[in-house]
């Protein structure tokens, strides 16, 4: 098993709330991490049948069974659940008693927050980060190669190509949440119109485009996009707004929650030079996105990640807000940088007083310090 980051973050929440809940896409790693976190808890999966009826039929009964607590695995399954250990850990507080996962933002969330709000504690697991891999010497040396793997934990525990990996993690999960979190008639559609968004990763999101280029409404578009996000398929990378430019756009940005899955459902096999490089930049920066995002999990869950556009003239990949300290992140796939390369992050620290430091990060060897607030940094070096 490859060391999780989350797993301190989890022990540190355990501690603190008598219930913790570890969201996150299928296969990124939770029922692994509960378990090694919590291995003297009793396990129940409520994707049985059968543990899923005894939780319908008698929830009070079936907690009871387990008076030191339990992790219940795919608790969005039973939200009947949630109301009973409400009144477990009412009746006797007892920090980390109950640990749930769940993989469907909707269901497990709106759970918590109508019954456990201020009882529990959210820790978000995404699939493996860079420093996670290298830390264990199972990081790919090809930056590309990387890029179409993607990070899922099963493609560095099997034997299986990443093509038939996420072929069958579309197939299998995906669809399965959306039938469950909707009544979505069209899949082929809905499938459609996550192709297309594929194939805008990391680009600004402009719904009614996708939704005239899938040929749905924008209504419909939106729903859709609803569900590839609270499947954790996507994420929607708010604008930084607080500087003083009055030319900003305000619309979100779109990323895949992986680069390798990114690549699957675009189609994308292999990247040429020249003919692909603005491809390749927007899929490493989906890379870089879903990174930064598990870095940021796992040791500064407050932080706030978005991006910055300053319309027509300059962008910021990455702006990460901590206690309205502001960072500034341009990545670049290239092996080399040039001053052109710093445009975006000197414009951004010009109109944004509260930028402590603006950081360069390419796929170099050397890190430089340009000013008191201005690095250039490798990749690994960023992220480890």
């Amino acid at each position: 098993m490859i060391p999780r980051t989350a797993h301190d973050t989890l022990m540190r929440m355990a501690r603190g709330f008598p219930v913790v809940a570890v969201t996150g896409p299928r296969q990124s790693g939770k029922t692994t991490l509960a378990r090694a976190t919590f291995p003297d808890k009793s396990y129940l999966s409520l994707e049985d049948p059968d543990v899923r009826l005894l939780a319908e039929s008698d929830p009070r009964g079936l907690l009871s069974r387990f008076p030191d607590g339990v992790i219940l695995d795919e608790a969005q399954r039973s939200p009947e659940l949630f109301s009973y250990i409400q009144t477990s850990v009412d009746t006797a507080v007892r920090p980390g008693k109950y640990v749930l996962t769940g993989s469907q933002q909707f269901g497990l969330v709106s759970g918590i927050t109508q019954s456990l709000a201020g009882r529990v504690c959210m820790v978000q697991l995404l699939p493996f980060s860079l420093g996670e891999l290298q830390a264990e010497g199972r990081l790919p040396a090809d930056l590309d190669e990387l890029m179409f793997r993607g990070l899922y934990p099963p493609l560095y525990d099997r034997d299986i190509t990443p093509g038939d990996w996420c072929a069958g993690y579309v197939n299998t999960y995906v669809e399965r949440d959306v039938r469950q979190l909707s009544r979505i008639t069209d899949l082929v559609a809905f499938r459609t119109l996550a192709q297309l968004a594929a194939l805008r990763t990391g680009q600004v999101l402009v719904t009614s485009t996708l939704a005239r280029d899938a040929k749905l409404n924008a209504v419909t578009a939106g729903r859709y996009l609803d569900l590839l996000e609270a499947s954790f398929l996507i994420r929607r990378l708010p604008p930084f707004l607080k500087n003083r430019s009055s030319r900003l756009v305000k619309s979100p940005k779109l990323h895949f929650t992986d680069s390798g899955l990114a690549a699957h459902m675009a189609g994308i096999t292999t990247l040429e030079p020249g003919r692909d490089d603005l491809l390749r930049g927007a899929l490493f920066e989906t890379y870089m996105a879903q990174n930064l995002a598990g870095l940021l999990e796992a040791h500064l869950p407050e932080a706030q990640m978005g991006y910055w556009h300053e319309q027509g003239r300059h962008e910021v990949d990455f702006v990460i807000e901590i206690n309205r300290n502001v960072f500034a992140i341009e990545v670049k796939a290239a092996t080399r940088w040039n001053e052109a390369d710093l445009s975006g992050l000197l414009a951004f620290m010009e109109r944004t007083p509260a930028c402590v430091a603006a950081v360069l990060a390419y796929n170099g060897k050397e890190a430089v310090k340009l000013d008191e607030r201005l690095f250039a940094i490798p990749l690994g070096k960023l992220l480890e």
